[in-house]
């Protein structure tokens, strides 16, 4: 019977605790061990009866426990949980109920959809650039929904959030436009406008002031 009991101890040992070799147990999962092998009822054994008894045959200045200490604890809470068995017959009724067990999963807090939580997560429901980033089935799409990707397959479209030289470049390619060479110096030269098609140009600043009108009386 101790020797299932070793078995059940190693088990609870090293769960959720990566670094463990499962020779020696921390508060957390002796408290865990108690609780899904029914030794702590909650009325003859309590929570505080298991942190008692696991600080009490722990080391000095020890954070864990062996098997051999274990046992130590499981006797005291045998007493507690079988008051009217005998220490040995209280230690085997507390193996049989630590036989074959496991860690339980279950329990573990899932997300609510209460009032408007279930609106809002609800990527169906989501509009803008948000929806963008999920897919039919309301799985993200990563890095992929959060960046634009270039499209070459057909006509160009003017980019969200343009510079200026860009909305020049889409300009110059869409609608012809000649830009005032001031304003696009170093940009490769756009296509210039078929037949039939006036060009677009800039305002042009006059080079000189216009002349004076001559008449009667201008000096």
């Amino acid at each position: 019977m101790a020797s299932e009991a070793g078995k059940t101890f190693q088990r609870f040992a090293v769960f959720g605790e990566s670094s463990s070799s499962g020779t020696e147990m921390n508060n957390k999962n002796f408290s865990k061990l108690c609780r899904d092998c029914g030794i702590m009822d909650g009325k003859t054994v309590t929570s505080t009866d298991v942190d008692i008894v696991f600080s009490k045959v722990k080391a000095k200045n020890a954070r864990t426990i062996t098997f051999q200490q274990f046992q130590e604890a499981m006797k005291e809470l045998g007493q507690k949980r079988f008051k009217d068995k005998k220490p040995d017959e209280a230690l085997e009724n507390i193996y049989k109920l630590m036989e074959g067990k496991d860690p339980a999963t279950t329990g573990v807090t899932k997300a609510t959809t209460v009032g408007g939580v279930s609106r809002l997560t609800d990527t169906s429901k989501y509009t803008g650039s948000h929806k963008e980033r999920f897919d039919e089935s309301g799985k993200g799409k990563g890095i992929a929904g959060r960046e634009e990707a270039t499209d070459n397959s057909g006509y160009a479209t003017l980019p969200r959030m343009a510079s200026r030289k860009s909305i020049v470049m889409f300009l110059r390619n869409e609608v012809l436009l000649s830009p005032d060479p001031r304003r696009t110096e170093g940009l490769p030269p756009g296509p210039s406008a078929p037949a039939g098609i006036r060009e677009l140009r800039w305002p042009q600043a006059p080079s000189s002031p216009p002349p004076r009108p001559q008449g009667p009386g201008t000096p």
